[in-house]
């Protein structure tokens, strides 16, 4: 089997492991796919609609993107590729980029309320659409990253659930990338030729805490081949009754209140 395919045939197993093990997707939903214009959420479409092509269930899928309005934004890309895929989709315009920009303070990362607004946004466009799901195009490596910058900037431990409903609780949202590598996805983006539009608000941002956090966890793959595995799996099996914390854990009578090694 060559690379390609074998890229390929990796990407299908973990999101089919991730659709199973979270059950993301029954019979009759409507999915809309958050299309960024990156390479994941590219990679994300093309998963979902190899699997309602061979999925033995009937759902369907509308691709959506959020043009921000960021200067410079290539408003023809994602029209001209998702009309020669043949999947429906919609464009949504909101200029949040001016917003981001006024309410942002100099010298300080846009990131957090650019990815507020944008939420907020496609939550409505979901309901709008009629959708019943909503699938963002996170992979394994942004759990990883996103658990350790809790962990050590925010005091928590907590990341990003491959499957978890809105505040709101009329919108499920899903990770169908939760078990996919950073680095099949890039390959498999190189097969596919992607036109990738990149960021200019977080994407063009140095010195984040993020990106530092990347470089750790990417030191420690060199070291210690299969880390991120490791810690993937650790993220499934948790004991509440070793950790510290009094909601999860009755220290007075010893006795947990969830379901011990149950994620």
């Amino acid at each position: 089997m060559d690379t390609k395919k074998q890229v390929i045939k990796k990407l299908q197993r973990s999101v089919a492991e991730a659709i199973k093990q979270f059950s993301m997707i029954a019979e009759g939903d409507k999915i809309m796919v958050c299309l960024s214009g990156g390479k994941d959420s590219y990679a994300m479409l093309d998963m979902l609609m190899y699997f309602q092509k061979v999925a033995p269930i009937s759902f369907e899928i509308v691709a959506v993107n959020l043009d921000q309005k960021q200067p410079g934004f290539p408003e023809e890309v994602l029209p001209t590729y998702l009309s020669n895929l043949k999947v429906p989709y919609k464009i949504i315009e909101k200029n949040t980029y001016k917003v981001v920009m006024d309410k942002t303070p100099e010298g300080k990362t846009t990131c957090s309320l650019c990815s507020r607004l944008r939420r907020g946004t496609l939550y409505e466009a979901a309901k709008d659409l009629g959708c019943n799901k909503l699938a963002l195009g996170h992979h394994r490596n942004d759990i990883i990253e996103t658990f350790f910058l809790n962990f050590f900037f925010a005091g928590k431990m907590e990341t990003m659930p491959p499957k978890f409903k809105n505040d709101a609780g009329d919108l499920v949202v899903l990770r169908p990338l939760a078990f996919c590598k950073e680095s099949d996805i890039e390959t498999y983006a190189a097969y596919q030729e992607f036109p990738i539009i990149p960021c200019n608000l977080c994407g063009s941002q140095e010195n984040l805490q993020r990106k530092k956090v990347k470089q750790m966890i990417a030191d420690w793959e060199q070291e210690f081949p299969n880390r991120n595995s490791i810690m993937m799996n650790a993220l499934q099996n948790v004991f509440p009754s070793h950790l510290l914390d009094h909601n999860l854990y009755d220290f007075d009578n010893l006795e947990t209140k969830v379901t011990e090694n149950v994620l």
